[in-house]
């Protein structure tokens, strides 16, 4: 199977020792959290993931910028807090737990604290947009993780995909394509623009590019 051959890259890694940290980028709607639910799964209690969504500017403090109609750019986020977890959990104590913050779609606001990464759990699989971007606070991100991923899909599956989600989590059709093209379709041609730099490319198939 596909995910197999995905599962190897991490076994190996976890073969040297040595807690691994593997992030998963792509643009909004390429299918990042499933992928990233998946690979969790099939490692069970050895892996957790800390989703870089957890970094979400709140909405009130959105408001005070006036960012909320960009919610999801770059700087709707707090990157420099999500670049010091990272740093925490590459450098972990072994008496210390790390929480990590997780961003909930039904209230659109991240929440602090809430997923507990163990000292002795050796993979950590974080995803995001911004992993491979080179400016700002963004920049220290690359270089805490072993491998980044990139997930690579037809755009008219993604810019559906997105429509869907929106639509579920409150928009109307019409707010939500509104939304899709005004401001994730923005965010999702700089986020292409990383590609090259990733250690390793999947398809919408899952398949390794």
């Amino acid at each position: 199977m596909t995910i197999e051959i995905h599962l190897a890259r991490i076994r190996a890694q976890v073969a040297r020792g040595g807690r691994v940290m593997i992030g998963l980028t792509g643009a909004p709607g390429a299918g990042k959290s499933t992928l990233a639910e998946s690979v969790a799964e099939h490692f069970g209690a050895q892996a957790v993931i800390v989703p870089m969504d957890g970094y979400h500017l709140a909405n009130v403090e959105l408001a005070r910028l006036g960012r909320a109609a960009r919610k999801g750019a770059e700087d709707t986020f707090d990157s420099a807090g999500y670049a010091a977890l990272l740093q925490r959990l590459r450098a972990q104590r072994p008496d210390e737990i790390v929480y990590a913050p997780v961003f909930r779609r039904e209230i659109e606001e991240p929440i602090a604290n809430a997923i507990p990464v163990q000292p002795d759990t050796p993979i950590v699989i974080t995803e995001g947009n911004y992993l491979l971007l080179e400016r700002g606070h963004w920049s220290k991100v690359r270089p805490l993780l072993d491998e980044v991923w990139f997930v690579d899909i037809d755009d008219e599956v993604r810019r559906q995909r997105l429509i869907a989600r929106h639509v579920r989590f409150g928009r109307s059709p019409e707010a939500a394509r509104d939304w899709v093209e005004a401001t994730d379709e923005v965010n999702a041609r700089l986020i292409q623009s990383t590609r090259p730099r990733a250690d390793y490319v999947i398809d919408e198939d899952g398949a390794a590019v």
